[in-house]
């Protein structure tokens, strides 16, 4: 269980964020504020979902933090704003950030509870899994370990209300992925086909099954999924350093020069806009940058 929690904790920002756009939504004001479901919307302030557009559809990280900014001030009983700072907080390092929106996730996720009893528990659990990522970084493995039961049932709670919606999909089926990715004897496939069954929004779905697959090394699979992302948010720079991170495999698999040069034009056009990006996402990408150019000029010598 311990071992799983660090594993776990290292999606803490994707666990709290990936309730974010449906990009066909998007365009129908009709929905304005819930990016998840077709009918029966639930509110979400609007500098809430212009925080997800920044991130999701423009992988403008800086432009969401402005956002979030007001959001938390102006919209500050919607759970989910106060998740997406505490994400951030946790992507830049600051604990006492972190901690302090974990907290206001979980306040006001209870108080959303008798409105929203779905959401409510939904953010419950995020915000338990947010205090969990702070508990972990400050008091090791062992201490952090008591919040998975909480994450759990409150996760359960939710889908007490509705088990097919596609927000609690989302953020449950990403779990599941993870966990079943990691976990002996457990079925990733599975947890994929309900994952893409019922969550949305579709761009988000794409993009967390051509993860799973990258990290189960099926990457022709992997290409699949991210293509349907990549058409839906072209100009994402994470989401052309995913494509690259999977060419970039395929390459070292393959010794493709081919796969290797494609990997280096989708790793320079996420470098146009790295400023956008979290640091360690801006780490990443500049050592998978040199990394590719590395295999190329050696021809892909092992440790390249």
């Amino acid at each position: 269980m311990i071992g799983q929690f660090i594993k776990i904790k290292q999606i803490s920002l994707s666990l709290s964020v990936i309730s974010t756009i449906a990009l066909n939504l998007w365009a129908s004001p009709s929905f304005a504020g819930d990016p998840f479901r077709s009918t029966k919307p639930h509110k979400i302030g609007d500098k809430t979902e212009a925080a997800f557009i920044a991130i999701f559809r423009e992988g403008n990280y800086k432009q969401a933090q402005i956002y979030l900014e007001e959001a938390v001030k102006i919209e500050a009983n919607e759970p989910l704003a106060h998740a997406m700072r505490a994400s951030l907080a946790y992507s830049d390092g600051d604990l006492q950030g972190l901690k302090t929106y974990a907290d206001k996730t979980l306040e006001s996720a209870q108080k959303l509870m008798q409105q929203d009893p779905l959401r409510g528990n939904l953010y419950t659990g995020v915000g338990h899994f947010l205090q969990g990522a702070y508990t972990f970084k400050t008091q090791g493995a062992v201490g952090a370990v008591g919040k998975l039961s909480q994450v759990f049932d409150a996760l359960d709670k939710a889908e007490a209300q509705d088990p097919n919606d596609p927000e609690l999909n989302l953020l449950k089926g990403y779990l599941d992925l993870i966990l079943s990715i990691n976990l002996p004897f457990s079925s990733p496939q599975d947890a994929i086909a309900r994952f893409e069954k019922y969550a949305k929004p579709d761009y988000m779905v794409d993009r967390a099954i051509a993860t799973a697959h990258r990290d189960l090394k099926q990457y022709d699979q992997a290409l699949q999924y991210i293509n349907q992302a990549l058409a839906q948010t072209p100009n994402n720079p994470e989401i052309q350093y995913l494509k690259g991170q999977i060419l970039l495999n395929i390459g070292i698999k393959n010794k493709s020069t081919q796969s290797g040069q494609e990997a280096f034009t989708y790793f320079e056009q996420a470098m146009t806009k790295k400023d956008q990006l979290p640091k360690s996402v801006q780490i990443s990408l500049d050592h998978d940058h040199r990394k590719v150019q590395n295999c190329l000029k050696e021809n892909w010598k092992p440790g390249c």
